[in-house]
């Protein structure tokens, strides 16, 4: 796995742990920093910055396309990927949209339960698809 995909995961495990203490991202980050001896890559600091800038936006996005999910009711695991992969989709110009998809997903592989891979593909697949219309 390469550095940037080092630091996406970095990233939803402070998005995760944020979201599990019902604290900030920022809060996470930090705590992070002060009390590990965990190196923050800078990719990673974007990643948790651009979520923390337009959670609301994203938030937004993801409770109207999660078809019978409410963001409540969301595993945290799954809002969490689903933040991450939202932020890289919509916000990050760098990342290509198929790719934002698919690393969402294989996070979703990796650390949620075997329904999640396919819900993130379907939730993300439709913003993706939506994106050319939404006024970002």
């Amino acid at each position: 796995m390469g550095s940037r995909g080092r630091a996406r995961r970095r990233a939803l495990e402070i998005l995760f742990e944020a979201e599990h203490r019902n604290t900030t991202p920022l809060s996470a980050l930090q705590r992070r920093r002060e009390f590990t001896d965990q190196t923050i890559n800078p990719y990673t600091a974007q990643i948790i910055d651009g979520v923390i800038t337009h959670q609301e936006q994203i938030d937004e996005l993801l409770a109207q396309y999660a078809h019978g999910w409410t963001m409540e009711r969301m595993l945290a695991m799954d809002k969490s990927i689903l933040r991450l992969g939202a932020w890289e989709l919509l916000f990050n110009d760098e990342m290509p949209d198929a790719a934002a998809v698919n690393e969402a997903v294989n996070m979703a592989r990796e650390y949620s339960n075997d329904d999640s891979p396919g819900y993130v593909n379907g939730v993300l697949g439709r913003l993706q698809d939506l994106k050319p219309t939404l006024f970002l």
